[in-house]
């Protein structure tokens, strides 16, 4: 079985719509290591007004999980991210050093930015060009279960341009989301857009944390090597373990 690191998780419990309490979040974790997974970046929602998550509790809640995986023997390493929710609200949070970033590449720290389901605001790309100008890097969080780019994947192509990253959820691939989100997710692959792979695993039942199909689906599309880059080789490089 191959080493997975997964960058886009929903473990830590209570703090979004996630794993509700502690023992979810430990059954999360072992699944996780069943699956062959090494290592995982906790990304809790960061939506103000919503999840008003911030660096300083969430890293009081990651040292509580990390302690609970030790004591029930789990053997997942954990760090801590979040999930940025495309607003001018949680721009200031980021200018402000209130959001975790998800490591960095180059010199730039990589960001995992969400937008609404439904659609691509209005002004996305100036935040990202302002992002990008602060030498923050956008990973768009599976932009293939965005509606607007389930219509026009093309609407991607100006992200791209500008220097954001993509990251395709697993399950996209095997189609636990659909037969239209699948189909994008493949055109993104194909295409080359796509990044990392993650599970952006909420729970075990509809949001399971298996990433080795996802990866497996990757290497039927690319082959093996692509499919090793997206789930080891440069989730390690983000979280600086290379």
């Amino acid at each position: 079985m191959s080493r997975m690191i997964d960058l886009h998780c929903h473990f830590l419990p209570g703090v979004d719509d996630g794993a509700p309490t502690l023992a979810h979040a430990i059954d999360l974790a072992r699944a996780a290591v069943a699956d062959g997974i090494v290592a995982a970046l906790m990304t809790p929602h960061v939506h103000p007004g919503r999840y008003d998550n911030r660096i300083v509790s969430l890293q009081d809640d990651l040292h509580r999980f990390k302690t609970a995986l030790r004591d029930e023997n789990v053997a997942l390493e954990i760090y801590l991210g979040g999930e940025i929710r495309f607003s001018f609200e949680s721009f200031e949070w980021i200018l402000q050093g209130e959001v975790p970033f998800m490591g960095e590449v180059d010199g730039f720290r990589i960001l995992l930015l969400e937008f609404p389901h439904q659609t691509i605001p209005v002004g996305s790309i100036q935040l990202v060009e302002k992002l990008i100008a602060l030498r923050i890097r956008p990973m768009i969080a599976h932009p293939e279960r965005n509606k607007m780019v389930m219509l026009e994947p093309e609407r991607l192509g100006p992200f791209l341009d500008a220097g954001c990253w993509l990251q395709l959820t697993a399950g996209s691939l095997t189609g636990r989301f659909g037969p239209q989100v699948r189909s994008i997710a493949e055109l993104i692959i194909r295409n080359g857009w796509a990044h990392i792979l993650a599970t952006d695993a909420h729970n075990l039942i509809h949001r399971p944390p298996y990433l080795a199909e996802g990866r497996a689906a990757v290497a039927d599309l690319l082959g093996e090597k692509m499919a090793e880059v997206m789930v080891f080789e440069r989730p390690a490089q983000i979280l600086g373990r290379l």
